[in-house]
C-alpha cells in the first residue's frame, strides 16, 4: 500500500481516458438508468440519517467547508425525490453532471493524494457518503462504490463505522444503486443551517430492518514506515419482530493514513469530507 506518486501528466492523461470510458458506457450501455423525479414524497419513510455541515478540520480554512454548502445546495437540486423504479440503476454522477463554475459551484476542499486542495465542486462527497450510508439499510444494491484510499483525518466522535463512505470524482468514480425490487424508492434531500439530511422513501411499510457494522479493524505499520488502517463492513438484517434473518457481508476498506495512529483522547474533533 505504499503511496504511489503519479506525474501530472499521467493523472491528466488518465482522467481524461477514463472519464470518456464513462460516457460511452453512459450513453451506449444497456443500463436503464433513473432519470424521473416527483413533487411528492412516497408514504413511508425505509432509512434516514443526517450529518453535520460544519466541523473544525486541522489546516482548513473554514471558507472551504461554507462553500461546500453551496456546492450540495446545487447537486441536491438534481437529485431530490428522484425516484428508483423496479429494475433501474441510479448514477450519482449522471444525475447530478458535472460540477463546473457556469452552474455556480465553487471552490470547496477536494482530498487529493492524501492531502487536500481546493477544488470547484468540492464537499460533494458528503453527500456520496451520506448517501451510501441510507441504501445499506434498505433493501436497494450498490453496484458501484469507490472507498477512499487515504484516511487523512483523525476521527473523534466518529458515529459510523470506520469505510462507511464513497468517494467521488466526475464521473468515473461513481456511486450506483440498483432497484431489485418490486417498488418504487425515493431519495430525499434536505438541509438547514447545521445539517444535511438524507432519506429513502417507498410506497409500502418496510418488512425489514438493518444494522451494519464492523469487523476486523485493524492498523499496520508497513515495511515504507507508514501506516494503514482496514476493516470490513457486514450487515445484519432482521424482521418486524426483531428475529435476525441475514448476516452478510458488504465490503472491505484499506486506507493509509496520513496522521499519527493511536492518538490521545485530546484529538481534535474532526470529520470526513
Amino acid at each position: 500500500m505504499k503511496p504511489k506518486v503519479r506525474s501530472k501528466l499521467r493523472l491528466r492523461l488518465g482522467r481524461l481516458y477514463f472519464t470518456a470510458k464513462r460516457y460511452a458506457e453512459w450513453y451506449f450501455g444497456s443500463v436503464r438508468f433513473a432519470t424521473k423525479r416527483i413533487g411528492d414524497e412516497l408514504d413511508y419513510a425505509v432509512m434516514k440519517h443526517q450529518t453535520p455541515l460544519l466541523r473544525q478540520l486541522k489546516d482548513v480554512d473554514m471558507w472551504l467547508q461554507h462553500n461546500k454548502i453551496t456546492n450540495l445546495k446545487i447537486a441536491m437540486k438534481r437529485i431530490h425525490r428522484i425516484v428508483i423504479h423496479p429494475g433501474e440503476t441510479f448514477s450519482y454522477w449522471k444525475t447530478i453532471g458535472q460540477p463546473n463554475r457556469r452552474k455556480g459551484y465553487v471552490e470547496g476542499m477536494v482530498l487529493f493524494y492524501g492531502s487536500f486542495k481546493p477544488g470547484v465542486g468540492g464537499g460533494l462527497c458528503q453527500l456520496s457518503n451520506l448517501i451510501y450510508w441510507i441504501t445499506l439499510h434498505t433493501p436497494l444494491e450498490v453496484t458501484e462504490r469507490h472507498r477512499h484510499s487515504y484516511d487523512v483525518f483523525p476521527d473523534a466522535n466518529r458515529t459510523q463505522p470506520f469505510g462507511s463512505g464513497a468517494t467521488c470524482a466526475y464521473n468515473y468514480l461513481d456511486l450506483r444503486i440498483y432497484n431489485p425490487t418490486d417498488q418504487p424508492y425515493q431519495l430525499c434531500l434536505h438541509i438547514d443551517e447545521e445539517y444535511l439530511y438524507g432519506e429513502w422513501r417507498t410506497t409500502a411499510v418496510p418488512v425489514h430492518t438493518y444494522e451494519v457494522y464492523e469487523k476486523e479493524h485493524r492498523i499496520t505499520q508497513e515495511y515504507w514506515g507508514g501506516y494503514a488502517r482496514h476493516n470490513s463492513l457486514y450487515r445484519k438484517t432482521y424482521n418486524l419482530l426483531g428475529e435476525l434473518l441475514a448476516d452478510e457481508y458488504i465490503t472491505e476498506n484499506h486506507a493509509l493514513m496520513m496522521y499519527q495512529p493511536f492518538l490521545t483522547s485530546q484529538a481534535e474533533d474532526v470529520v470526513k469530507c
